[in-house]
């Protein structure tokens, strides 16, 4: 994926070359270039507890296997031609 607008060799300058941004009453374009910063932190605990349920939790869920089925055996299963086109047309958003 391409995102337009994004200079890479600015994406490459050190942080102690990027001047902090200070409003001084000059245009925006007189600044200097300033530059986002994010990090994600986690503990090891609750990326092994998430791990743990994520492994734990079963892989068919066999309640709604049996609804749906005993739902189709009868002939109550319905579907609606324009809910699925509206699904199909929303999956590329």
């Amino acid at each position: 994926m391409k995102i337009e607008g994004i200079n890479p060799a600015a994406a490459q300058l050190p942080v102690d070359n990027v001047a902090p941004r200070v409003s001084n009453g000059e245009p925006a374009s007189t600044q200097a270039a300033a530059q986002d910063w994010t990090s994600f932190h986690s503990d090891s605990t609750s990326v092994q507890s998430l791990t743990s349920q994520a492994l734990n939790s079963p892989e068919i869920r066999q309640g709604t296997v049996d609804a749906l089925r005993q739902t189709v055996s009868s002939g109550q299963y319905q579907l609606d031609a324009n809910k699925i086109a509206a699904a199909i047309s929303n999956s590329g958003q």
